[in-house]
């Protein structure tokens, strides 16, 4: 057994089962975000948050365990993402990360922006010209220390 064979098991039960990711979160009760992260491997829930998981998605309490376990994160699999969807986003910080950069350090300093400390929330903005995606990403800023 694996972290990554039960995040296949939940994938699949999601779809044999017609679930939302915002359904799950709303009986596990955390954001559908935070939620869908630690279920697709990124975030390690607590035993309760897990036995929630185990029981909409039928794990066993071997398989419920491995959500608690903290993860590798950001282990992708490769450079750069093929994903389109994915690869948007790695775009998106290619063109624009610069200048994000330069915007936060001009407001707040030299420093980053905490993915530790950090909620995010993803909308759907209906639009006559074509559905809108809204991403909010929300961390807090640490400076870097001097010594």
């Amino acid at each position: 057994m694996s972290r990554a064979l039960v995040t296949e098991k939940i994938v699949a039960a999601k779809l044999a089962k017609d679930l939302t990711w915002a359904h799950v979160a709303e009986e596990i009760g955390q954001s559908k975000e935070w939620v869908t992260c630690g279920l697709l491997g990124q975030m390690a829930m607590n035993e309760h948050e897990a036995a929630i998981a185990a029981r909409i998605f039928d794990l066993s309490d071997a398989e419920a365990k491995w959500l608690t376990v903290p993860p590798y994160r950001g282990a992708l699999g490769q450079e750069v993402p093929t994903d389109a969807l994915l690869y948007r986003f790695y775009e998106l910080i290619q063109v624009y990360g610069p200048a994000m950069k330069a915007l936060i350090e001009e407001q707040f300093g030299d420093g980053i922006m905490s993915a530790i400390d950090f909620s995010m929330d993803i909308a759907k903005e209906e639009n006559p010209a074509g559905d809108r995606v809204v991403v909010t990403l929300n961390g807090k800023f640490l400076p870097y220390k001097r010594y």
